[in-house]
């Protein structure tokens, strides 16, 4: 690992500009993609039916506005920087509140910092939205290393544990010397790691998705609600029926990656097939929860930025990290926990084992993009949980 006193520790003013060149050529890619052939009959139980991702391929070449997204980036401040010799890009958006709270915020995958779009107004400037005795937050929104903006990793090793150590750097170098962190999927097992890590200046972590395990102690199985048992038989099926991505990915990355390297419309399949199955099952479509034009902006990204391969990486670095799921101490960094009912799994006896939580909210809206699906919850549990931290 590098050695961050030495490292080019400069921060870059930075912005998006994709050529035609490349737009062009993601366009011809469309319009020219072999679409499997179906089983007659088959629905969304064995993967994105081809009818579905024909629809809205034509759509991503025709009617997708990818100036638009570019120009939506443009509103916010954005940078660059180097740490551990690898390239971190991220939005810094500072309160006009001087007493804000410092929040670093991490998506996950499929996920960019696009995620965050409709609660950075809310929660940097609250009284501007409504909210006026809202706690504000300076945000610092980093794309994950091997993630969107950030580029592809450049060397093995980014594990949880190498990019919590990123994030602790990033937020030391922007002089932030107390600050809170959220995130969920990825960010869900970075955040507590950070709270761990650099708990001398985390004044608090929130998450959504986390994941837990059972303890195997009796006495917490049998004091589970009837709740708690059918989100433990929910991952049970996920780990059964809904986790072949995963493990590919951890297994196999090398060989994923050029399937998505090479197809957007393979990439497209791989992530639209996720924002079906995780987001609130009310809803028919992806787009029924999430927007379209959303759902293609983050598919778009990882394309245009050639890191589908970084991403498969990191599932191969954690399921080959020792550390990963080894028995650790239990966290002392206060802990909000937000859980989503379509989405999430987390059961609360569990999570107790191994944080500290303060803090507990259960949602019947949304599922596990709560960032994009109900961003207005997301905010105000945010908002709730730190309002009550010591600052």
């Amino acid at each position: 690992m590098t050695n961050t006193a030495n490292a080019d520790t400069e921060i870059r003013p930075f912005s998006v500009t994709i050529s035609d060149a490349a737009l062009d050529d993601l366009r011809n890619r469309l319009n020219n993609t072999r679409f499997a052939d179906t089983v007659p009959g088959a629905g969304w139980e064995r993967g994105v039916p081809t009818g579905y991702l024909r629809e809205l391929t034509a759509y991503w070449a025709e009617k997708f506005d990818w100036p638009a997204v570019e120009a939506r980036l443009g509103t916010y401040p954005q940078f660059t920087t180097t740490i551990d010799g690898q390239n971190v890009h991220f939005l810094h958006i500072r309160s006009p509140h001087a007493d804000a709270t410092p929040l670093l915020l991490l998506h996950g995958w499929p996920g960019t910092v696009l995620d965050f779009n409709d609660m950075i107004g809310p929660l940097t400037d609250p009284a501007a939205h409504g909210a006026g005795d809202a706690p504000a937050f300076h945000l610092v929104i980093p794309s994950l290393p091997g993630h969107g903006f950030s580029g592809p990793v450049t060397e093995t090793g980014w594990n949880d544990g190498r990019i919590a150590h990123a994030m602790a750097e990033l937020m030391r170098r922007l002089g932030y010397d107390g600050y809170g962190v959220h995130g969920g999927d990825h960010g869900a097992f970075i955040a507590p790691r950070i709270g761990r890590d650099d708990a001398e200046h985390v004044i608090g972590l929130h998450v959504n998705s986390l994941v837990t395990f059972p303890t195997g102690d009796p006495a917490d199985m049998a004091a589970l609600t009837d709740a708690d048992k059918d989100r433990l038989a929910r991952m049970k099926k996920f780990q059964d029926d809904g986790s072949a991505y995963m493990q590919l990915a951890g297994s196999r990355p090398n060989t994923l990656a050029q399937l998505l390297a090479d197809s957007p419309v393979a990439q497209l399949a791989w992530i639209v097939e996720k924002y079906q199955e995780w987001t609130d099952s009310a809803k028919a479509l992806p787009e029924d929860a999430i927007d379209r034009d959303k759902i293609l902006a983050t598919v778009t990204i990882y394309w245009l930025t050639d890191t589908a391969h970084s991403v498969a990486n990191y599932y191969y670095e954690r399921f080959h990290d020792v550390a990963m799921f080894a028995p650790q101490a239990k966290g002392t960094t206060p802990t909000g926990i937000a859980v989503f009912s379509a989405g999430d799994y987390a059961i609360r006896p569990f999570a107790e084992k191994t944080h500290n939580v303060v803090h507990w909210s259960e949602f019947y809206d949304g599922g596990h993009f709560p960032a994009l699906e109900v961003p207005q919850l997301l905010t105000g549990d945010i908002r709730e949980f730190f309002q009550t931290l010591p600052r």
